[in-house]
């Protein structure tokens, strides 16, 4: 297949002919806005209308609210009314809404509406909301919302006899996704039907949550999803705003539009991250680790979000945290705990960026502990070639990996060796404090129904579908069940189909999700669309190609098994004359009778589901070298370099943007995002001129990337890869910038004053 195709989409996405939610205009629409919470933590004692067209929790009639649910021991369940009922549990949160005839006149009766609030203790972090005394966010014994434990192999009696131990304490701050188009959502019934247009990365599951937030029949809402600008996670998530647009389109009987703006979506969106994980290595001299214990405590915000849960993102940091170490022995807790913020949610690299900075970290730690290169200790603990599959101690199946291969490309790329010399070189010669860093990670990609029935996720189905439909012309219409926020999709998914029906990709239209036309599935999250829903186009195009034989068979009275396809004629092998092309089947596809008195069905279309097996997982080896201003703790990154393995690489450009990306992300959360919120829950950082983004001058110049192909053996033999970089970025930089100032990183971002802090413990600050 062509591993370098131009993104058929760019032209539209950016030329201005994309057509986004806010480009949506409907005749009479009216536009909402909410009312929102300026309390972390309070009680509503009333709301004072200031004009007719205002809503609130008592008007919600027949509307049930967002209760997320999962089916696993120690979950606690929350429900969130689409407007607060009784209290408000995080600032931002939606009180209550008007609509206007534009946005701006919303805006101005939204900030006429007065609400009485009974200010009530807030709880602004994990550690005050898990003291006994701590008040309570919910009608429940504690604020834990999830809590699990795991035992694999004997940890307890491999550390009584360890020869060496390592620990270490790491946290990660709360981060937002940014995407460049915040959340919207346009609604307008019809009739009995509710026409719904939303920006979503599940728009089956949304259909579903909605309906049943709404007390509708799925068959009565139509789910259109518009051209979208980024997802990251964010939005794969149910959120309040979505159903009272909906209900006030239905209780208004004309179209309601909600489109956020970048203050609601960095202080009333899902948030991400925060997370703290103590580590503890037992190991032998020589550096070998035999056991491992974690634990893992969240601060996942005030509710459970639709449809992940606040398990998420602390069991995902649990389960990966031995990456693609051989750790036989490995204990873990994981404590998802309910605080004044936002609800965490989804966000690239879920889970996985959190295990792997914590990871990466401890062999930092062990390798200076035994006295070996960060290099080394990582070469004697990866996972062997000959082990797949590879049974984590986490309980995790590692279908594969090239773990050694990926660091061995990667110490060969940059010379590692003659690079460390050049380090000492340099800092002996003129003081620069010059650090490299390694992490290596393995990601788990390509869920399906088993990995989430697992977790006890009851509301992701897992599989996949795509419906492959050729028109009488020879043209090829693609409908998919999950969308693109900006991937690609539509290219990457008519490649799939141009190569199996040897159709040019410029007759291949890949259609915008609608859920009266396009098959249910699951959705585009956790580096998955390149295994699950790519193996359903598969699947779909092979059947259509075989319905293509069987009516070229008819028409050349042949045998199937003695044609062959090539360059879009099918012929009947060994003869030149016999053949008919693919817009010559497709005519005759829609001719009746077809076949020898009419046994073939008309037409030539498939539809095909895919619920791909248990997880496979991709894996890359990444290498920074970062420079630290001694006088301001500002950090220059110098050079990056991946080895990256997603198996079959499907389009090369689009896998390049896609590492380019995620570094940016990881870079952002390892040196500069942070959501920062006051000890009363306030946040503080709430525009872009306090959450700060990375910017093009300050990534490096250039990203090496190399690529190792071992397919897995799902269909195509590739592997996700998505979210790579912002799992590696994030330990590499950090690892760095230990080495640099010669002492211990124990959180991200790395902000100028926590560099300085580290080097007046080294005692290598320059005032």
């Amino acid at each position: 297949m062509t591993a370098g195709i131009t993104r058929h989409e760019d032209p539209r996405l950016l030329s201005g002919r994309a057509r986004y939610l806010d480009d949506i205009r409907l005749p009479g629409a009216l536009h909402a806005a909410f009312v929102r919470s300026p309390h972390a933590h309070a009680r509503i004692l009333r709301v004072r209308r200031a004009a007719e067209w205002v809503w609130t929790y008592e008007d919600l009639e027949g509307v049930h609210p967002i209760a997320p649910r999962l089916d696993a021991d120690g979950f606690t369940p929350t429900a969130q009314w689409p407007l607060a009922a009784d209290r408000v549990r995080y600032v931002g949160e939606p009180v209550a809404v008007v609509v206007a005839a534009d946005r701006y006149e919303a805006e101005d009766l939204a900030e006429r509406v007065e609400v009485d609030y009974d200010p009530l203790p807030t709880v602004a972090d994990a550690e005050t909301a898990l003291r006994p005394d701590a008040p309570r966010l919910h009608d429940a014994a504690s604020n834990i919302l999830y809590h699990r434990s795991h035992h694999g192999g004997d940890p307890e009696a491999v550390f009584r006899h360890a020869p060496v131990t390592v620990c270490i304490d790491v946290r990660s701050a709360r981060c937002a996704a940014s995407p460049m188009e915040g959340r919207g959502i346009l609604a307008a019934y019809e009739g009995q039907m509710l026409h719904v247009w939303i920006g979503t990365q599940v728009p089956a599951l949304i259909r579903s949550a909605l309906a049943a937030c709404l007390g509708l029949p799925e068959h009565r809402i139509r789910l259109l999803v518009p051209d979208t600008g980024g997802g990251f996670g964010q939005k794969m998530h149910l959120y309040p705003e979505d159903v009272v647009v909906c209900w006030l389109a239905a209780r208004l009987g004309r179209p309601v539009k909600w489109v956020e703006d970048r203050r609601e979506n960095l202080t009333a969106a899902t948030q991400a991250r925060e997370e703290r994980v103590e580590v503890e290595v037992a190991a032998t001299t020589e550096g070998r680790v035999l056991g491992l214990r974690g634990r893992v405590v969240g601060d996942v915000g005030a509710y459970h979000v639709f449809p992940t849960t606040a398990a998420l993102e602390p069991l995902g940091a649990a389960q990966i945290l031995p990456g693609p170490y051989a750790v036989d022995h490995y204990a873990y807790e994981v404590l998802a705990v309910c605080t004044n913020k936002p609800p965490t949610g989804a966000y690239r690299g879920v889970g996985m960026t959190v295990g792997a900075f914590a990871m990466e970290r401890a062999m930092d730690c062990l390798a200076r502990e035994v006295g070996l290169d960060a290099v080394e200790v990582r070469r004697r603990n990866l996972i062997s070639p000959d082990a797949f599959p590879y049974q984590s101690a986490s309980g995790l199946t590692y279908d594969g990996g090239s773990f050694h291969q990926a660091l061995q490309r990667l110490c060969e790329a940059t010379d590692y060796e003659r690079l460390r010399a050049d380090q000492q070189r340099e800092r002996t010669r003129s003081g620069r404090l010059l650090g490299i860093g390694v992490a290596c990670y393995t990601e788990y990609t390509g869920m399906g129904s088993a990995t989430f029935a697992r977790r006890g996720m009851t509301d992701i189905p897992g599989h996949e579908a795509a419906a492959v439909r050729v028109d009488p012309s020879g043209s090829v219409r693609v409908s998919l069940s999950f969308t693109s926020q900006g991937q690609g999709h539509e290219t990457t998914m008519a490649q799939i189909v141009a190569e199996v029906l040897q159709v040019p990709a410029d007759r291949i239209q890949v259609e915008p999700f609608d859920s009266r036309a396009s098959p249910h599935g699951s959705g585009t999250f956790g580096s998955r669309t390149s295994v699950a829903g790519a193996g359903a186009v598969y699947g779909a195009a092979l059947r259509v190609r075989e319905r293509a034989l069987a009516i070229a068979s008819s028409l050349l009275e042949a045998a199937v098994s003695d044609l062959e396809w090539e360059g879009g004629r099918i012929r009947v092998r060994g003869s030149l004359s016999r053949s008919v092309t693919f817009d010559e089947v497709a005519r005759a596809a829609y001719k009746i009778p077809l076949g020898k008195a009419g046994t073939l069905q008309p037409g030539l279309e498939a539809v095909e589901y895919f619920d791909p097996p248990p997880a496979t997982f991709s894996n890359a080896a990444h290498l920074a070298v970062v420079e630290v201003d001694p006088h301001t703790g500002a950090l220059r990154p110098l050079r990056y370099v991946v080895v990256e393995d997603c198996g079959r690489v499907l389009n090369a450009r689009i896998v390049r943007g896609q590492i380019h990306g995620a570094i940016a992300q990881g870079l952002g959360e390892a040196v500069l995002e942070h959501a920062v919120y006051g000890p009363d829950g306030q946040p503080l950082a709430s525009t872009f001129m306090d959450y700060l983004l990375p910017l093009a001058t300050d990534m490096p110049d250039g990203i090496e990337i190399l690529h190792l192909e071992n397919p897995s053996d799902r269909p195509g033999g590739m592997k996700g890869m998505a979210e790579g970089g912002a799992i590696g970025a994030p330990a590499a930089i950090a690892n760095a910038v230990s080495d640099a100032v010669g002492a211990q990183v124990q959180r991200i971002p790395l902000t100028p004053e926590y560099v300085l802090a580290l080097l007046d413990h080294s005692g290598r600050r320059q005032t």
